[in-house]
């Protein structure tokens, strides 16, 4: 196998499997209402912050109707609420609630653990050398993407 399907399979793999153990992990949690979407929408939103809805959907990129139906579904599960701004009533902001808050620290302390587990099986020069390499990727990622109009 050359190095360019070895690292194809790894990345494929590695996504994958992160996508399905954070599906998993909140399947069986306390926030088990949420699907893995709507927990990065959370995630998205921010713990102490209020968000313009169009912000919101170009930081995720969707469209404005695809992220009003996944708030309108966050509200009613009680994880976010929404009000029209007082400044320009044109304006909807988004916000976390109390419920919406636990659920982000929830998701963060998962990321978090997720990572702590990870770096305990290297040393200190192999963590070193896995950020310059994932931060390399994810340069090029970004880049590449940027100019297409994708990112």
């Amino acid at each position: 196998m050359s190095n360019h399907e070895t690292v194809n399979e790894i990345l494929v793999r590695l996504f994958a499997n992160i996508l399905y153990i954070e599906e998993k992990c909140l399947k069986i949690g306390e926030f088990k209402d949420l699907t893995i979407t709507e927990m990065h929408l959370i995630e998205n939103i921010g713990y102490s912050t209020e968000r313009t809805m169009s912000d919101t959907a170009k930081a995720v990129k969707v469209t404005s109707g695809t992220l009003t139906t996944a708030i309108d579904n966050l509200i009613k599960k009680g994880y976010v609420e929404r009000r029209r701004s007082s400044e320009d009533r044109r304006v909807v902001k988004i916000r976390l609630t109390e419920k919406g808050k636990a659920a982000y620290k929830s998701h963060e302390d998962f990321h978090k653990d997720l990572v702590i587990s990870a770096l305990q099986q290297l040393n200190s020069e192999e963590e070193e050398v896995l950020i310059r390499v994932l931060t390399n990727i994810d340069k090029f990622f970004s880049e590449k993407y940027k100019y297409a109009g994708w990112y």
